[in-house]
């Protein structure tokens, strides 16, 4: 396989059934193509009590000098039901111009160009003046919990330092150079568990109904911006996701009633302080009487989800590292496709939550219309112009970082 062929080598990838958390042959076929470009690569597995080992991947060349990692995954989420697609989902099939298949977008596809990128780079120009690494895990799609974040602390505790990431995520909303995310809003789920007291729906005043206090909780959850957006953030938005009592009964009041919510936040807000004004909303509407008159405050008990992350974005002033990453990706896209990128903290959250705690990272890669969708798929003309993209970002890192 021809590792400077974008196409090539995307087609081997998505012939890998990588359903998370399975690797299905990707992290081989990946080692294979690397090591074949002199780099040195590891497989480290990592595993916690209630989860599957997940396989990773590092791969570095170079021994000292300015740090560039590229991050990504090689899992995919399930294809569904397969008789929804025009064409086998690991087939890797070309149609009118388009590969077909999943992780086509999100994100084979990007680590398929990047690959070829450095291929190209390495047969024009030779080694890099620095350090280039591939941080690959087969757990973003899944929990997350044996990929990248460990991935990372492994890599730390060998001595690895990075100067600047890139992420390999589809990025762009409609055309190849619309969006560079440069930072992501935090996230935060909770479930609040109110107590009732169960009877007939006859006789309320034997009963306490949750849902009434529930329904009064919502409100104060939701009834007040968090706030109004930052110059680089929209709005911080909270979002009740499910309300469920388990009582399919007409004629009895429950026992109790739970609101299931996420926030995604800006940078106005801390985990911690987000936390802290929620339990005072979700305080207030317990207390409230007009649902429920002459009653106490209801009982309930706010319970936090595992894993929330805090909002970020990487820039600074002139001169810092993430201004220059940012300014070196920024100048690549215009140069290979005439648009300058809109710079953004919009979508959920990826791994870059991570790895912003070792450098400074940005996120740009194919256009995400088709991702975790049926017969997702990737326009080859666009899997060859981010291949471009990513060749003349690599040149522009490590002349400005020399």
């Amino acid at each position: 396989m021809d590792p400077t062929d974008p196409a090539a080598v995307l087609a081997g990838l998505i012939r890998c059934p990588s359903v998370t958390p399975r690797d299905g042959g990707a992290l081989a076929l990946l080692e294979a193509l690397l090591a074949g470009q002199d780099f040195a690569v590891d497989r480290p597995v990592f595993s916690e009590a209630g989860t599957e080992p997940v396989e990773n991947l590092f791969a570095r060349l170079g021994e000292a000098g300015p740090h560039l990692v590229f991050a990504g995954h090689t899992d995919v989420v399930p294809p569904g039901d397969v008789a929804d697609w025009s064409q086998d989902p690991f087939a890797a099939a070309i149609v009118g111009g388009e590969m077909i298949g999943r992780g086509a977008v999100d994100m084979k596809g990007g680590i398929a160009a990047f690959l070829a990128a450095v291929a190209r780079h390495l047969r024009k120009h030779g080694a890099p003046r620095g350090r280039l690494s591939f941080l690959i895990t087969g757990d973003e799609e899944g929990p997350a919990v044996n990929g990248t974040q460990k991935l990372l602390d492994w890599a730390r505790a060998r001595g690895e330092r990075f100067d600047a990431c890139l992420v390999g995520e589809p990025t762009n909303p409609d055309a190849l150079g619309d969006m560079i995310k440069i930072g992501r809003r935090g996230s935060l789920s909770g479930e609040v568990r109110v107590a009732g007291v169960q009877g007939h729906v006859a006789y309320p005043h034997l009963a306490d109904n949750p849902v009434r206090s529930a329904v009064q909780i919502a409100e104060a959850l939701m009834a007040t911006p968090l706030d109004g957006g930052t110059g680089v953030f929209q709005p911080s938005n909270l979002e009740i996701t499910a309300i469920e009592t388990g009582n399919a009964s007409v004629n009895v009041i429950g026992a109790r009633c739970s609101i299931f919510f996420n926030v995604r936040f800006n940078d106005l807000w801390t985990v911690d302080g987000l936390k802290a004004e929620l339990a005072e909303r979700v305080a207030a509407g317990a207390a409230s009487a007009h649902l429920r008159p002459g009653r106490e405050a209801a009982g309930y008990d706010l319970v936090w989800r595992e894993r929330p992350s805090e909002a970020f974005s990487t820039g600074g002033g002139t001169g810092t590292k993430g201004a220059a990453l940012t300014e070196a990706l920024v100048a690549a896209i215009t140069e290979k496709t005439g648009r300058r990128p809109q710079l953004s903290t919009s979508g959920g959250t990826s791994d870059a939550r991570f790895i912003k705690d070792h450098c400074p990272v940005i996120e740009f890669g194919l256009v995400g219309k088709t991702m975790h969708m049926s017969n997702e798929r990737v326009a080859l003309s666009d899997l060859e112009g981010l291949t471009e993209i990513y060749e003349a970002f690599i040149a522009r890192w490590f002349a400005a970082n020399a």
